[in-house]
């Protein structure tokens, strides 16, 4: 069974959620989800509406790309392309759950991290909305489970390469970045574009059951976990910061798992947080790229 509370207007985002939430019931998950059907459409605009402001603040364009199963925000900046690496960006989870049973009928984050941290960036970027974010949540193909148990999916990850793809057809080369969740999203997908380079995580959920574990989460049974993947080719050069005070995404959790990446680099910076204060760290992680750069076409002179 599946409560909400009585006399409360539904939207259809919230009907969604609850038919997915009486699915999880059938299929004996054991878990109880709590509707908070009072989050209307018109308040979970708003947080969609702030990155937009923001986005156009920063000088960024938004747009709309499809897959075959979702809708996806883009945005980029207003500048001429110059050279043939774009960065990627990919944002963290939002608010998925509002307590601790309660989903939130729209994830949005209020704050986009990666869009700020995109704006100190001045090669060519792109900023890859996830599946149901940004204004896309009540979509007929939308539901919860895209933002809960199903954030890291097969279909989740096969509509983000989709979109990247389309998006970056004119680059020779790609960089991920993700943060949070979107550093799970940005190994999956890494595994899946050939164009893919480099890949760099800030805060990043890579071990999703020791994730869940180490919180007494629900596991996420609906997602592909990166840490039982294989490592990614060591022609793909990765970065993986952490914070030292992260209690989101506690150091550790990253290290046990780069202990079977013997070709992939760790940052642990002490006063981090999971949201703060990464800014101040970015300029050094995009000298890093582009040192890489540097040695590809070093690289590529010297077959000449």
């Amino acid at each position: 069974m599946v409560d909400y509370n009585e006399g409360m207007f539904v939207n259809t985002a919230s009907l969604k959620i609850i038919r997915i939430a009486a699915l999880f019931m059938r299929a004996g998950k054991g878990v109880v989800i709590v509707v908070i059907a009072a989050m209307t459409a018109s308040c979970s605009t708003a947080a969609y509406q702030q990155v937009d402001a923001r986005a156009e603040q920063l000088g960024f364009s938004r747009s709309t790309q499809h897959s075959e199963k979702f809708r996806h925000v883009v945005y980029a900046p207003r500048r001429d392309v110059v050279g043939d690496t774009v960065h990627v960006y990919i944002e963290g989870d939002g608010v998925a759950w509002q307590w601790r049973y309660f989903v939130k009928s729209d994830p949005t984050p209020r704050k986009a991290l990666m869009l700020n941290l995109m704006s100190k960036d001045k090669g060519n970027t792109l900023y890859i909305g996830r599946p149901c974010y940004f204004g896309m949540v009540l979509d007929d193909q939308c539901n919860a489970d895209y933002w809960t148990f199903s954030r890291f999916s097969e279909k989740v990850v096969l509509s983000m390469v989709e979109v990247i793809a389309q998006r970056t057809q004119q680059f020779r080369n790609i960089v991920l970045m993700g943060h949070s969740g979107g550093g799970a999203l940005a190994l999956l997908v890494a595994e899946k574009l050939p164009k893919v380079t480099a890949v760099v995580t800030l805060a990043g959920n890579i071990d999703t059951d020791a994730w869940t574990s180490h919180h007494r989460y629900t596991k996420l049974y609906g997602s592909i976990n990166p840490a039982t993947r294989a490592p990614l080719p060591a022609s793909i050069r990765q970065l993986h910061l952490v914070g030292g005070n992260d209690t989101v995404i506690p150091p550790k959790l990253v290290k046990q798992w780069m202990l079977k990446q013997p070709s992939a680099s760790l940052w642990e910076v002490p006063e981090n947080t999971h949201l703060c204060c990464w800014a101040d760290q970015w300029p050094e992680v995009l000298h890093w790229v582009q040192q890489l750069e540097g040695k590809r076409l070093s690289s590529l002179v010297g077959r000449r």
